[in-house]
């Protein structure tokens, strides 16, 4: 059975292989969504093609809903994208997959219900399909080859639900149980290195150290050091110096 989420319906018009029914499953199930709807199914319905190609997804297929024509698989819905790389000649918003999920996260939490629909593989969506949509959602691909496979189609809408339903961190650090070095540690190793570093002289002729130094420090700053990269930094720089005193 279908979760809790209120979530769009994904509807497959007249998908021709049980495997690309599978794959859209998996696709789907990848980013959470289980609203899978059939139109006419060329191979009919159950399929077993496509259970092996759902890989963990099964569940989608059992629950999916079955229509005869598009009408009766839109009827309950308020806001209908269809999915299409060819000019149709309609006059209808045009939505990047993007946009057209933060469209329909925005419609469905007001209470409204959603449907994407995706066409057969072979031409995809007929004008008669595409004219009981409200809004087309056009993917920027390589206008010299335009076709998608549909689980690609399904999984792009699916990655950008997904993206619009739900807070993504556009960047996180694993640290894998490591903490940030403080800034006094990283001070401290800063101080290290540049008092062994006169030592040995590296800093010359006289009139260029400050600016030596600087760049050092600077090195220091720029760089995302954990407590045990700082660690393992001082230990280096005091083997050093054990090797060159014991030479």
């Amino acid at each position: 059975m279908p979760g809790e989420q209120r979530q769009p319906a994904f509807v497959l018009v007249r998908p021709q292989m049980g495997e690309n029914i599978g794959a859209a499953a998996r696709a789907m199930w990848n980013f959470g969504l289980d609203r899978m709807r059939l139109v006419s199914p060329r191979d009919g319905w159950p399929n077993p093609s496509s259970v092996a190609m759902a890989s963990g997804a099964g569940r989608l297929l059992d629950a999916a809903v079955l229509s005869e024509d598009v009408a009766g698989a839109l009827g309950d819905c308020d806001l209908v994208f269809a999915t299409t790389a060819r000019q149709r000649g309609m006059t209808k918003p045009v939505y990047s997959p993007e946009e057209a999920m933060r469209e329909a996260a925005a419609r469905i939490a007001a209470g409204g219900r959603v449907a994407v629909m995706f066409g057969p593989e072979r031409a995809g969506l007929e004008n008669a399909d595409v004219a009981q949509a409200n809004a087309i959602i056009s993917v920027p691909v390589n206008p010299e080859f335009p076709s998608l496979n549909l689980a690609q189609c399904v999984l792009l809408c699916a990655y950008e639900w997904r993206r619009a339903s739900t807070e993504v961190a556009a960047r996180r650090d694993e640290m894998a149980g490591a903490e940030w070095a403080s800034g006094i540690e990283v001070e401290k190793l800063a101080e290290h290195y540049e008092e062994r570093l006169e030592e040995a002289g590296f800093f010359f002729p006289d009139h260029k150290a400050p600016a030596m130094k600087l760049t050092l420090r600077n090195l220091w700053s720029r760089m995302p050091l954990t407590r045990e990269d700082v660690r393992t930094l001082h230990g280096i720089m005091r083997q050093m110096v054990r090797w060159k005193e014991r030479g």
